[in-house]
């Protein structure tokens, strides 16, 4: 007989999506919504949240991955849990449809205020081949994936005889020269070339690393003069920088470029990884509520962080980081909205909760407020570029700040500490270049010791023949 799950009939206000922006909310209002009687609900198809800003260093073996989530059962005690994704809200009524996890019978939730907290996803374009052959790193798994993935090639064009298929294996390719693209393809380069340190049949000059930008620049979060450092630090790194240049086709491995300018062939080679960092989009659940979205997709809230639209204020519905499109008063993206970084996810979620509450005594609320401090990144061990309040910082100094900021913005006391003192341990124990095989097929080597094996064929032994007995004839006797 089927168990139907039971959820609390209390005062329900639900959190969709356990981001950055879910998981403070929930921790910021479950003890004071609890002693008003009522209950907070998270919906999240994963058991964790994913601090993504420390994915490339988790790429690259800097970050044990276990460090860079935050459980939420560990850090939620008094919120409602559910393993599942929020699929359709009718807010009109006060109901959302919810898919488990599991793919369980989907089910209704009612609720008295809903907080649309559901991120953003990868934006891909119709790219031949990409599905197939690509990767992103928007989760901690494709994280794992990857360093393994750059791991296990090198090790293998160690013993490979085709020099094409050794080349193949050795290039690796970054599409996006954002943020994400820059520090991914800069970890990675600085791990893979420890690895062949310790590999003597792969030598150094045999690694290729490309990153390929559609736009004139990179990095639109510093300066111009930081952005040209940056091509000029990642090119004496042996890295090549294609500007203005796309990824046109990428079927059978076989990477296709495009010159942006005049549309001709830029290069066309082959690459076993395709690393994709173009960008991101809102969560295309939201396209299955009632609430309005502005142009690129993302819901319409006011700086009170709450739902409107061109009637005005939606009475207990809020929204904040990447699927909301929050103005910025204090000048962001050109279209006056905040850029959709951990930063100004943070500060959102703990202005929500406040003004969530505040609503519920019909208390004033406060505009979300937060200049943008700057930009750090690191570019692998010792190296790094930000701009921080108007100061200007490249290699060990960037580097250290790019530590500084996100071992304090890493969610948790806990997790900092892991985190921390990861990077204490590295620093005498090194980068840990282990990677770990087979983890799409964990069960392959049991199922291969545990499957009967065929009996072998008994050997037959030849037939021989009786010796013939060969008597002498009188006349040779004698």
């Amino acid at each position: 007989m089927a168990i139907t799950p039971t959820f609390s009939a209390r005062p329900r206000v639900l959190v969709v999506g356990g981001g950055y922006v879910g998981l403070y909310t929930a921790f910021k209002l479950q003890k004071k919504i609890a002693k008003a009687g009522g209950i907070v609900t998270l919906v999240d198809p994963l058991p964790y949240m994913t601090y993504q800003p420390f994915l490339p260093e988790v790429a690259a073996g800097n970050i044990e991955p276990r460090h860079a989530v935050v459980l939420h059962r560990q850090h939620l005690k008094q919120t409602e849990l559910i393993q599942g994704s929020v699929t359709a809200i009718d807010h009109e009524n006060r109901t959302a449809v919810v898919a488990p996890a599991d793919g369980g019978t989907p089910f209704e939730l009612q609720y008295h205020d809903v907080v649309v907290a559901a991120g953003a996803i990868t934006r891909t374009f119709p790219i031949k081949g990409l599905a197939e052959t690509g990767i992103g790193l928007k989760t901690i798994e494709e994280a794992v994936a990857l360093r393994n993935q750059v791991l296990s090639h090198i090790e293998k064009a160690g013993t490979e005889t085709d020099p094409a298929l050794r080349k193949r294996a050795l290039t690796f390719v970054v599409v996006g020269g954002g943020f994400a693209g820059i520090e991914t393809i800069a970890e990675l380069e600085d791990m893979a070339r420890a690895a062949v340190k310790q590999n003597a049949r792969v030598d150094q000059s045999e690694l290729r690393f490309v990153l390929v930008e559609a736009m004139g620049r990179i990095m639109p979060e510093v300066t111009e003069k930081q952005a040209l450092w940056v091509v000029e630090h990642l090119r004496s790194r042996g890295i090549e920088v294609l500007l203005n240049t796309s990824l046109d086709n990428a079927e059978d491995n076989n990477l296709k470029l495009i010159n942006m300018p005049d549309k001709s062939v830029a290069q066309q080679f082959d690459a076993d990884t395709l690393i994709w960092t173009a960008g991101v989009m809102a969560n295309p659940m939201v396209r299955s509520t009632d609430f309005p979205l502005e142009p690129r997709g993302r819901v319409s809230v006011n700086v009170n962080l709450q739902i409107s639209g061109e009637f005005g204020v939606i009475p207990n519905a809020w929204a904040a980081g990447d699927v909301a499109a929050v103005p910025d008063v204090t000048g962001g993206l050109p279209d006056g909205t905040c850029v959709p970084n951990a930063q100004h996810a943070l500060r959102q979620a703990k202005r929500l909760a406040a003004n969530l509450w505040a609503s519920r005594f019909n208390k004033p609320l406060k505009g979300y407020k937060h200049k943008n401090l700057g930009a750090v990144a690191g570019f692998g061990v010792g190296k790094g570029v930000a701009k921080i309040m108007g100061l200007q910082l490249k290699g060990v100094p960037a580097w250290l700040a790019h530590r500084g900021y996100h071992g304090l913005a890493m969610p948790t006391v806990e997790r900092k500490l892991r985190v921390i003192l990861g990077w204490f341990a590295a620093v005498v124990g090194g980068r840990d270049l282990a990677q770990l095989e087979n983890l799409q097929t964990p069960r392959a080597t049991f199922v291969d010791a545990a499957t009967p094996k065929p009996k072998p064929a008994a050997k037959v032994e030849p037939k021989r023949e009786a010796p013939v007995e060969v008597k002498e004839s009188a006349s040779a006797a004698k």
